[in-house]
């Protein structure tokens, strides 16, 4: 009989076991709810008060010395008083706790105990963040969802906006151009930054919008996706003549805005309003770069003010840029900063130099740049992006192959949206050529 037992008892444990790695591959966040989070919040409260001590996160509040009149008293020393922790609060892929500083402490400390609170808790990272004075928010990340960027859950299908990815966190990145209407995206070349504009490209060719690509490198990217493009440059003459065009319909787009005493295009009726526009640009040196001519030197020129208006004047007018490159930095113009501080969405994949981490990142928070800075090679598509809040998140986009992203340009092709404007610029600029 025991034998039989014995033998049954097993027979469910490896049951039991299939069934919960089957869970854990395929519905990870029941996983993490029924077992990872009770378990994760058990060896926090155990392990709490230990690395604590260990990680000078624990203080004193009286030193182990006194004065008896002229004497010095060595008395035994007190323990170390530990901060005060809420318990842990589940969230979709992890756990958050607030924790109550002690006077003069502050978050740079827990910044460094960071990895100890990883090894302690066994979770795959720990942030650190302040919400508001004397206060730290530590958010513990169970495992790796940048591994497996495809469980993003899809919002709900919104103009203008595409869905990239999935956020460190396991939510949906999300690229909306309405609430964040210009982006600079930096990335060395295997990073990710092609990928991530064919799935941008892909996530928005089926929506009622007008596509512009200013791609210099002889539409060696964009070209991929000409039949979904409303117009194409392929060179920087050709780019200042889109990009001027562009700047004419802005103006014609002002021009229906104070006629009908608004100030959007979004305030217009369904029937005055013009189509929105998104300008992808591929490699942004290329506009910049002049090889001394004067030539060259005033079509660059060109290209730094006619981008710069675009992007200070563009988001009520319903255009709206989205600028990649390999190296970002001041010493492609001045241009180049004072566009970036228009473009107020940032994403940065795995760069060559610190300079353009920096550049891409650096105003907006320092943190974020040393995180951009230690994405590896084989982390392709992983990068660090801000959001409409302000704040900043390790992402990675959907893997999109160019075939299938070729085959949706395609597909939305007839819906291509014509820009009169544009077309004449570039059709003027053919027969100069001839």
């Amino acid at each position: 009989m025991e034998p039989t037992l014995l033998a049954l008892g097993l027979a469910v444990l490896a049951w039991l076991l299939v069934v919960g790695d089957l869970v854990r591959r395929h519905r990870p966040a029941w996983h993490w709810y029924f077992i990872g989070y009770p378990a994760t919040v058990r060896r926090v409260l155990v392990t709490w008060r230990k690395v604590a001590a260990l990680n000078d996160l624990a203080v004193s509040r009286r030193p182990p010395r006194g004065l008896l009149g002229d004497l010095v008293v060595k008395g035994d020393p007190l323990r170390p008083v530990t901060p005060r922790m809420s318990f842990p609060r589940a969230t979709r892929m992890g756990l958050t706790v607030t924790v109550r500083l002690h006077a003069g402490q502050t978050p740079a400390t827990y910044l460094k105990a960071a990895d100890a609170l990883v090894h302690a808790w066994k979770v795959h990272a720990v942030r650190v963040t302040s919400p508001e004075r004397g206060l730290v928010l530590l958010t513990a990340t169970a495992m790796d969802p940048l591994e497996r960027p495809g469980l993003a859950t899809a919002p709900a299908a919104e103009l203008l906006s595409a869905l990239i990815g999935v956020l460190e966190s396991g939510g949906a990145w999300v690229m909306n151009l309405r609430l964040v209407p210009h982006w600079l995206i930096a990335g060395a070349t295997r990073s990710g930054k092609s990928t991530l504009l064919a799935r941008l490209i892909t996530q928005l060719a089926s929506q009622p919008i007008a596509l512009v690509g200013i791609d210099c490198k002889g539409g060696m990217e964009l070209g991929l996706f000409a039949d979904r493009l409303s117009a194409l440059a392929t060179c920087r003459r050709e780019a200042v003549a889109v990009l001027a065009a562009l700047v004419v319909d802005m103006q014609d787009r002002m021009n229906a805005c104070r006629d009908a005493g608004v100030r959007s295009v979004w305030e217009l009726p369904d029937k005055l309003r013009p189509v929105p526009v998104v300008v992808i640009v591929d490699e942004i040196a290329e506009l910049y770069l002049s090889d001394g001519t004067r030539e060259s030197r005033a079509e660059a020129e060109q290209c730094s003010t006619l981008l710069l208006r675009l992007a200070q004047l563009g988001a009520a007018l319903g255009i709206h840029l989205v600028v990649a490159g390999q190296r970002v930095g001041s010493d492609l113009g001045p241009g180049v900063t004072a566009l970036r501080a228009q473009l107020a969405g940032r994403i940065c994949h795995r760069v060559n130099d610190p300079g353009t981490a920096e550049m891409t990142l650096g105003d907006l928070n320092k943190d974020a740049v040393a995180v951009a800075q230690s994405i590896t090679a084989q982390e392709r598509g992983v990068a660090v992006c801000t959001g409409p809040d302000g704040g900043w998140s390790r992402a990675r986009s959907h893997l999109t192959p160019t075939d299938e992203a070729v085959s949706m340009a395609r597909k939305y092709s007839a819906t291509t949206p014509e820009l009169p404007a544009v077309d004449r610029a570039l059709a003027v600029l053919e027969g100069d050529d001839k």
